[in-house]
């Protein structure tokens, strides 16, 4: 037997890959639920309500969903390009660390409109940086950005202890590790009353409709694209490669700290270590479950936070442990890898 690469993929089954993958990590999720002795359709009924079966679920899937959207772009258009980008935790907290500190106190004095765009350029300015420099180590002495990336998170977050026990510790927080919280002027507003749903869902869609047309209708998308199918190609063609992936370094970097910046104007109003569920390394598998399209990102991250805010239910209605859903994650994205080779490949004998 030999594997050949498939001529034409058709469109059909760029949608039914995905599909599959997840119906066949539930499946095998189930067995694991069975085992436990818990009838595996009610467990995902209580699931499925705990995520969408009320006001309140929902809002809470959607605002957990939310930096998924952007961090799962953030890992979309770097992998595009063939950047393993491995860093937006440490871009995710970068982002959110710089806009705390132009947003506890308003110098310029700016109103709410101005502040929050200061507040998300911050961001976003600190997450391009976090990821220009381990590019640059990659284009100038060919250090692998894996490594760098990933070991820079820890760096990231060390530095974010440091400045939580230190200069931006909250006197009244009674020795938790938290900042001084945002001005009122810098915090998002909630788009249903008494929930934690706010305008970050917004904006996230929005990024993610704006990444979708720069890749497929304009020059450096498509130079984005070159640059990570063939390199050799694309410098051939007259592809500006090393202003092409720094550009699409400063916009995957760029996103995971507006990720951070939504997050703590959005949902907390101040820094903490656990302001991140581990939102940039979910981003990965929700980039990969969405196939690097901008669009199924947000299909993909409404899907993962469902599964962690329903398995919560799930969790009290049955006493299952609510790490089911971090299996069931997990199990979705070595699913869809299968599913995306056999859409790109077939077996011939």
């Amino acid at each position: 037997m030999r594997i050949e690469r498939r001529q034409n993929q058709s469109k059909a089954m760029m949608i039914v890959a995905p599909v599959l993958a997840v119906m066949a990590a539930l499946a095998l999720a189930g067995g694991l639920i069975a085992l436990a002795g818990v009838p595996v359709l009610a467990a995902y009924q209580s699931l499925f309500v705990g995520a969408f079966g009320s006001k309140f679920a929902i809002t809470e899937t959607l605002t957990r969903a939310t930096p998924l959207i952007v961090t799962g772009l953030a890992a979309a258009v770097a992998f595009r390009a063939r950047i393993w980008n491995i860093g937006a935790e440490g871009q995710f907290y970068m982002g959110a660390l710089l806009a705390t500190v132009f947003g506890f106190q308003n110098f310029l004095g700016l109103p709410s409109f101005a502040l929050i765009p200061a507040l998300f350029l911050a961001g976003a300015v600190a997450g391009m940086v976090m990821l220009v420099i381990p590019l640059g180590l990659r284009l100038r002495f060919g250090v692998d950005e894996v490594v760098t990336t990933l070991l820079l998170n820890f760096v990231v977050l060390l530095f974010v202890s440091m400045m939580l026990d230190g200069p931006m510790k909250d006197p009244l927080a009674f020795g938790w590790p938290q900042s001084v919280p945002i001005v009122d002027e810098g915090l998002l507003p909630k788009i249903i009353e008494r929930t934690r749903l706010h305008l970050g869902l917004i904006i996230a869609i929005g990024a993610a409709l704006v990444i979708y047309v720069i890749n497929s209708a304009t020059v450096f998308g498509l130079e984005a694209k070159a640059a990570g199918y063939n390199p050799a190609a694309a410098k051939f063609a007259g592809v500006p490669f090393q202003k092409t992936l720094i550009k699409v370094a400063c916009l995957s970097g760029g996103l995971a700290g507006l990720a951070g910046a939504i997050e703590v104007m959005g949902v907390k109003g101040q820094l903490s270590n656990d302001l991140s569920a581990s939102f940039g390394y979910t981003g990965i598998v929700v980039a990969m479950l969405a196939s690097l399209n901008p669009i199924g990102v947000i299909f993909a991250a409404i899907f993962t936070a469902m599964m962690f805010v329903g398995a919560e239910s799930m969790s009290r209605t049955f006493g299952i442990p609510s790490f089911i859903a971090d299996v069931v994650v997990s199990l979705s994205l070595l699913t869809m890898l299968v599913a995306i080779f056999f859409s790109n490949f077939r077996i011939r004998k």
